[in-house]
């Protein structure tokens, strides 16, 4: 049985990049808010999807964000944009769910963790979280209030699957703009610091070497220099994305406590 519980979670505000803001959530609290994006077609049919997808499964692993995470799905016709790989070679024999949403802020997650993102048939053992990049983009909060929206993820995951462990991401790096680059330092530096403090289920990485060289984020380690026309580095091009799969294996297989991929 689908569980699409649909309602609103704001009066309509400002919209901004498809996305309807409400009195209930002013732009710098936006962040911890719980706000859908069922106006958007290709988002609510996906929701839908994938809430089929949680009905009838039963998954050990569970990837939550944003389109870094959706390319996961991905298979295109070169080496930058052929993801599916990566997946089935990390997680393709570990019962994985992907609930990635391009676009999606933490206030997006929150919502649909809300609307039947929790309520699976029995609790995955570990979810990979990996969220707040488009916090700096098109909703504009910075990292305080960043980390709070992760803060209530986290919260929100372990109140209702207090059995599963979480292993938050720290945001990666991108070539955006000064603020972004500030942003994302001082977010992951507090992740890093405070998020796992009094909460055991949580473990925090770092990935963001996987798009850097030289102390500095590597255009060439990025999907998005490669599109036509060319966007601004903020994907992990596929064999980042391998990389940063390598990188979290050896937390993953420790938390699973399975066989290495």
């Amino acid at each position: 049985m689908m569980r699409l519980l649909i309602r609103r979670a704001c009066v309509p505000l400002m919209a901004c990049a498809g996305v309807v803001l409400g009195a209930a959530a002013s732009a710098p609290d936006l962040a911890s808010a719980s706000v859908d994006r069922l106006s958007t077609p290709w988002w609510k049919a996906r929701f839908e999807a994938k809430q089929a997808e949680i009905d009838k499964g039963h998954y050990d692993i569970v990837w939550l964000g944003d389109s870094i995470t959706q390319n996961f799905e991905k298979q295109g016709g070169h080496a930058w944009d052929d993801y599916v790989p990566v997946w089935n070679r990390f997680y393709g024999g570990r019962h994985a769910l992907n609930l990635g949403f391009k676009g999606d802020s933490t206030c997006h997650v929150l919502w649909r963790l809300d609307h039947g993102e929790l309520a699976f048939r029995t609790p995955p053992r570990l979810i990979i979280l990996l969220i707040g990049a488009n916090n700096f983009g098109h909703i504009h909060t910075d990292a305080a209030h960043t980390y709070g929206g992760i803060a209530h993820i986290v919260d929100r995951i372990h109140a209702r699957l207090p059995e599963t462990r979480i292993l938050v991401l720290g945001v990666l790096p991108s070539i955006r703009s000064p603020w972004v680059d500030e942003n994302t330092r001082t977010l992951n530096a507090h992740l890093s610091h405070t998020l796992a403090s009094g909460r055991p289920w949580v473990t925090y990485q770092d990935v963001g070497a996987a798009l850097m060289r030289d102390g500095k984020p590597d255009p060439a380690r990025f999907l998005d220099p490669h599109l036509v026309p060319p966007d601004p580095p903020l994907h992990p091009a596929a064999p980042s994305q391998a990389e940063i799969a390598r990188m979290i294996e050896p937390t993953v297989n420790r938390l699973l406590a399975d066989s290495a991929h």
